[in-house]
């Protein structure tokens, strides 16, 4: 535990305002213990506490202490995700079913060497599916909320997107708009540029965007979303290797990389003070009207009157 909030804490040295965080258990293996969850925020937010904590949430938490197992994804494990103490500025939210299979896109050089290499895993990275039914991603959002958690969407397509704005339509979540675009293939979008332009041109205009990519596409990924003005994301969930596959590089390593070609772009690194700001954590709206209004969304059609769904740009 010691190491994992060091590690957070050399993240943050490093340039980093915002941590997506899992846990692991002493024998390196992810935890399912919602109290090794607890202890982990507790820790980082004590060593860190200007940092976004944002918790990962594809997580299925197992009873503690009677020997069960955790029912993968179930929903009464994901929603424990809002019961977290203390509670995370931040957890992430699957919108709509889709394909997971994180090795579409990769090639054999990726996975030498590393456990996704490893034939046992490497069957099950590739059959991956990410349940997100209505029901569940309705009550998730609503017991986030409650919490005081905020909702940090993870857009697969512009379906993805496209479903959140009718969610906000229906008062499901009145909050600032905070996206992850994620590229990564196998059911999510390819790492284009077409794709990215296509997802951009549809958010309104204060959506706040991250863009997210998987091994050798990382990097180009956060250089492009760079000099778009958007915020990027990078580390060993995402990527082991340098770009020339030369060796590994550490979440650390990978943060220092981008804070320096971000000093080229003329892109400055925020404070975790001004990624608070930015991300609006903290803040919720009261009516779908306002929520649309904060987002840069046209309003809802009102009467006889036909309105229009978006603003043009």
């Amino acid at each position: 535990m010691e190491e994992q909030i060091q590690k957070a804490v050399a993240c943050y040295d490093a340039g980093a305002a915002v941590l997506h965080l899992h846990v692991r258990e002493a024998d390196g293996k992810g935890s399912k213990r919602l109290s090794m969850f607890n202890e982990l925020i507790a820790g980082v937010r004590k060593a860190v506490p200007d940092m976004v904590i944002q918790v990962g949430g594809s997580i299925s938490f197992a009873p503690e202490g009677d020997g069960s197992a955790a029912k993968w994804l179930s929903d009464d494990t994901r929603h424990m995700l809002a019961e977290l103490t203390p509670t995370p500025d931040q957890v992430t939210v699957t919108v709509n079913t889709t394909q997971m299979n994180v090795t579409e896109h990769a090639g054999e050089d990726d996975f030498r060497g590393v456990s996704r290499g490893f034939p046992h895993l490497h069957a099950p990275y590739k059959e991956m599916i990410v349940p997100s039914n209505p029901s569940w991603a309705e009550e998730h959002i609503r017991r986030l909320s409650n919490a005081g958690i905020q909702s940090a969407f993870q857009c697969y397509n512009i379906n993805s997107f496209e479903t959140i704005e009718r969610m906000i339509r229906r008062s499901v979540y009145k909050g600032p708009l905070v996206m992850n675009w994620v590229a990564i293939s196998g059911g999510m979008d390819q790492a284009n540029i077409y794709n990215m332009a296509n997802f951009l041109r549809a958010a309104p205009d204060n959506a706040v965007i991250t863009v997210e990519s998987s091994v050798l596409n990382v990097l180009p990924i956060n250089m492009i979303g760079m000099a778009l003005g958007l915020h990027v994301r990078c580390g060993i969930e995402d990527v082991l290797w340098k770009q020339d596959r030369s060796g590994k590089a550490s979440s650390v390593e990978q943060i220092k990389q981008l804070v320096r070609i971000a000093g080229e772009f003329g892109r400055p690194i925020a404070t975790g003070q001004q990624a608070r700001d930015i991300l609006k954590i903290g803040v919720f709206y009261e009516t779908a009207d306002e929520t649309l209004s904060k987002n840069g969304f046209a309003p809802n059609r009102n009467g006889g009157n036909q309105g229009f769904l978006r603003k043009v740009a």
